[in-house]
């Protein structure tokens, strides 16, 4: 993760980088994620991995519906 100041600023980054533009998100969506992905806890001895149709979910429950989240099957 890479925390920039501006859109403009991700642009530049990634001109003097010659990187393709990844996703971009408010940090505050980018919390709401963290909180969301890792609970529950993974040292709770019943922690499961979730799967590919549980992980799409989440990602939709937060609104994050572009190409980027869409997981391979």
């Amino acid at each position: 993760m890479l925390l920039f100041w501006s859109e403009e600023h991700v642009e530049k980054w990634c001109k003097d980088w010659n990187l393709p533009r990844g996703e971009s998100m408010p940090l505050d969506k980018c919390c709401r994620l963290a909180q969301a992905w890792y609970s529950p806890d993974r040292r709770e001895p019943d922690w499961r991995r979730r799967t590919i149709n549980e992980a799409e979910a989440l990602f939709a429950e937060l609104a994050l519906t572009s190409e980027f989240w869409r997981l391979p099957r």
